[in-house]
């Protein structure tokens, strides 16, 4: 909220913010953080991308660092939350959004499997998603969301709300969160008048009007239609889970080619179980996340009288698997059992 202020109204900041500096303090202990770095060939230091594309606001301090004494080809050495400086590309995310358009999921008369769907397959290529929404078949309410998540995430994704349809405001909601008009996109207009040639009249043109001037049509061989993506915005056509394994299939291999989603270490998970209460872990789970705010500590319960379920979600195995332990000797022993 206070970086959404800050950009909205063009207030002046310092500008190592801009430089993947989250928390500044003196000069012997802040550095970039490494949830920022972006590495790449031509740049061995590694760049960062401005703080206020932190996905997950845990990792605020990750500036921080405690520094050794003896210096390392000219630069002191750190340890960021557990990793040194070597290892910061294991803490490297980029991020994502998805936003679901839908006037039934809102009324409740359609379940929405594909966000869930979605999730899962970006947290596998090692991308965070920091953001779920549903919004109204409603081209103000698609722009709006679209226009704050944008400029806060790696990539966009937005499904629901395409086609002819009267209800069908998702590609015009796009266009006008990045301030474009549509226009008839010729390319795109082919490849639907052989996918549905004389079945659609009148209005056949109407599925072809597509951002101007931003828009790149992204080919496979084994999609009827190009997936639409406009600027770090991809439009997705699915409307089930078997038709998004299609399209994120082929966006994958396009990817390899153009390297629009770059592949990072994937996300782990493991998991205990316990009869504890609530109440009783509270406390040492609290102590815990500050312990290792590089992790994701998640707990749920799968019915109100079931077992707590801890989640440690992180990239690096070693690190899970220390928290684990940390957590198990604030207990009795057999307080947790693991969970495959």
């Amino acid at each position: 909220d206070v970086w959404a202020f800050l950009l909205t109204c063009k207030v002046r900041y310092c500008s190592l913010y801009d430089q993947g500096y989250t928390s500044i303090g003196s000069i012997h202990d802040t550095i970039p953080n490494g949830s920022l770095c972006i590495r790449d060939s031509s740049n061995s230091e590694g760049r960062f991308r401005p703080a206020y594309l932190l996905a997950d606001g845990r990792m605020e301090r990750a500036g921080r660092v405690k520094k050794f004494s003896s210096p390392v080809c000219g630069h002191l050495r750190s340890v960021i939350n557990g990793l040194k400086d070597g290892d910061m590309n294991q803490l490297r995310t980029l991020t994502a959004s998805i936003i679901a358009v839908g006037d039934e999921i809102l009324f409740g008369t359609v379940e929405d499997n594909l966000g869930a769907s979605l999730c899962r397959k970006l947290h596998s290529i090692g991308w965070m998603v920091s953001h779920l929404a549903v919004t109204r078949n409603d081209i103000d309410s698609v722009a709006d969301e679209v226009e704050k998540r944008r400029s806060t995430n790696d990539m966009v994704f937005i499904y629901g709300g395409i086609g002819p349809l009267h209800s069908d405001v998702t590609v015009a909601g796009v266009a006008k969160a990045f301030g474009v008009r549509t226009a008839p996109d010729e390319e795109f207009e082919e490849y639907l008048r052989h996918l549905i040639g004389e079945k659609c009249t009148g209005d056949r043109n109407e599925m072809a009007q597509l951002p101007e001037g931003i828009t790149e049509l992204l080919h496979h061989e084994r999609l009827p239609v190009p997936l639409i993506k406009c600027h770090n915005v991809i439009i997705l056509s699915a409307t089930n889970v078997v038709e998004l394994d299609l399209l994120w299939d082929c966006l994958i291999e396009i990817s390899s080619s153009n390297g629009l989603l770059v592949r990072m270490e994937p996300f782990e998970l493991k998991r205990l179980s316990t009869d504890l209460s609530d109440v009783e872990a509270a406390q040492p789970l609290s102590k815990l996340c500050l312990e290792f705010p590089d992790l994701y500590v998640g707990v749920h319960r799968a019915t109100r009288n079931g077992q707590l379920i801890i989640s440690f979600q992180g990239k690096d195995q070693a690190r899970m698997a220390a928290a684990a332990a940390a957590l198990c000797k604030k207990f009795h022993s057999g307080a947790f059992s693991e969970i495959d």
